[in-house]
C-alpha cells in the first residue's frame, strides 16, 4: 500500500530531477504550440475571410461590366 502512495504522490522521491525537468520542458513546449496552433488557426481564418471578400468584389466587377450600358 505504501508503494502505491509514494507512486500517487507528486513528491515521490524516487523521481529523478532530470525527469522533473524534462516534463516540465516539455510542458512549456506544449503550451507554447498549442499558442502557435491557435495564432494560425486566426491567421488562417482572417486570410480565408479577406480572400472571399476579394473574390466577391471580382465577381461583382465582372458583372458590372457585363450590364448593358
Amino acid at each position: 500500500m505504501a508503494k502505491a502512495l509514494i507512486g500517487y504522490l507528486n513528491s515521490d522521491l524516487r523521481t529523478p530531477a532530470r525527469l522533473v525537468a524534462e516534463n516540465s520542458r516539455l510542458r512549456a513546449r506544449v503550451g507554447e504550440l498549442e499558442e502557435l496552433v491557435l495564432r494560425l488557426s486566426e491567421d488562417n481564418d482572417r486570410l480565408t475571410a479577406a480572400r472571399a471578400v476579394a473574390m466577391l468584389d471580382l465577381e461583382s466587377a465582372a458583372m458590372q461590366e457585363m450590364q448593358p450600358a
